[in-house]
């Protein structure tokens, strides 16, 4: 009998998951999802790699794979423990033959890899799908990495006119009962990683579960049940509330949904309800996303250096009050302050408070921008390892913006947040 595992990552679905498609053609097929302790040590630059917000995120995205499995009647084993020392005794106990997972290439997520397939039989082989991109890169108009253009704008035009986007894979089929695994192990809590329990804040803009069913209940409302697709592009800059902006993030981080399937809803919602630049900008970000994961394949370890991809040297700052207060929204610029609350208590900050913070620490402060990159990772519900260094790096100017811009914050404030109704949100009300 031909036996399969899955080993999920950042690919936490049932629809559109090319690596659960190509497992299921097994005659048995068993899932694995590890909570890796890694991903919750503190890192170089004194943060823990993911704190409380995303734990949560990840906990309730599991959660909802392993329902969704079980109704397929495959089991998602679950580990608290690193892969390369749990995976070779899987293979040896259920004989299996192939594993199936998403690739990845940044040197944590390769070396943990590199590091299972090590351990098990030369027999077994390892199926890596690239699964996490909009446009596949067997499809980009490049007939190599090193070809990926330093300028997102010459990406996007040329892959908008060559590229075609793939379309979705089935569900897989339904297995016998016979295929599930007695006993089946237990979903760490937020206690065991490390965590107290809380409660969202209820001022939150991502009021959201994580999970596949809660990324496909948000399309529906963001699409089809509200229509704020169609008025996307003249609401993205929003900072106070859930519906300025789609929120696909969080769930594109961990793979709940994929681009592909956001990308082909926006296509049926143009085809049958409208058809503008609204509903192309959200394309236009998914797009984004693509180049910031091409930018890394492009250029590996260099996006994690000081001197960045555009390896210019800069006399970078690392001054312990500096941190402290642009953390803690102790600045000397209100705007910053309530956009590093925001993301201090609820694990959220807009894509426009995004930009500005980063380019007060890097530009303003000329504070080592690695450490507010780090400082991110650990803190948003929506890190993505891709899109969080290449956008840090791009505000720092060691990265992919050829212009070098620095943020005006005082005057980004009186154009996003004119009345002051976001930083009353986050800020004492003395200050005004």
């Amino acid at each position: 009998m031909n036996t399969s595992l899955i080993w999920f990552g950042n690919n936490l679905r049932i629809h559109d998951n090319e690596a659960l498609h190509l497992a299921g053609r097994a005659d048995r097929l068993i899932a694995v999802y590890f909570f890796d302790p890694r991903q919750f040590q503190i890192g170089p630059f004194g943060f823990k790699k993911t704190e409380r917000f995303r734990a949560k995120f990840l906990l309730e995205s599991v959660h909802q794979l392993k329902t969704n499995l079980e109704q397929h009647n495959i089991s998602l084993l679950v580990y608290h423990e690193k892969p390369e020392d749990r995976i070779p005794e899987l293979v040896e106990h259920f004989n299996i033959s192939q594993v199936f997972l998403q690739n990845e290439w940044t040197s944590e997520e390769a070396h943990v890899i590199q590091e299972t397939q090590k351990r098990v039989s030369e027999t077994v082989t390892f199926h890596k799908t690239f699964d996490q991109f909009l446009f596949h890169p067997e499809d980009i108009p490049f007939d190599s990495y090193e070809q990926i253009p330093q300028v997102f704008t010459a990406f996007r035009k040329k892959c908008e006119k060559q590229a075609q986007v793939r379309p979705c894979f089935d569900k897989p089929r339904a297995f016998g009962i016979e295929n599930r695994v007695e006993p089946t192990t237990e979903i760490p809590t937020l206690k065991q990683l490390g965590f107290s329990n809380f409660e969202t804040d209820p001022k939150s803009a991502f009021p959201f579960k994580g999970g596949e069913d809660n990324a496909l209940n948000r399309m529906q409302h963001y699409f089809w049940d509200t229509k704020k697709l169609a008025y996307y592009k003249k609401t993205r800059n929003g900072l106070v509330g859930a519906d300025y902006s789609s929120k696909f993030s969080p769930w594109l981080a961990n793979g709940s949904i994929s681009a592909r399937t956001i990308y082909w809803e926006i296509k049926r919602f143009e085809n049958e309800i409208k058809k503008n630049q609204d509903t192309y900008w959200l394309i236009f970000e998914l797009i984004w996303r693509d180049y910031f994961k091409y930018v890394s394949l492009k250029h590996g370890n260099q996006i994690f250096k000081i001197d960045g991809i555009l390896h210019k040297a800069y006399d970078w700052n690392s001054n312990e009050a500096a941190k402290h207060d642009w953390i803690n929204g102790n600045t000397d610029d209100d705007f910053v302050n309530a956009n590093m609350i925001e993301i201090q208590q609820t694990g959220w900050m807009s894509n426009r408070g995004r930009q500005n913070v980063a380019s007060y620490w890097s530009k303003h402060l000329k504070e080592d921008w690695r450490i507010g990159a780090s400082y991110f990772e650990a803190m948003l519900i929506d890190y993505d390892v891709h899109s969080n260094w290449g956008n840090w790096m791009y505000n720092s100017g060691v990265g992919n913006d050829t212009r070098n811009r620095i943020f005006n914050t005082k005057r980004q404030a009186e154009m996003y947040d004119p009345n002051k109704k976001f930083q009353r949100l986050w800020l004492q009300p003395t200050l005004f």
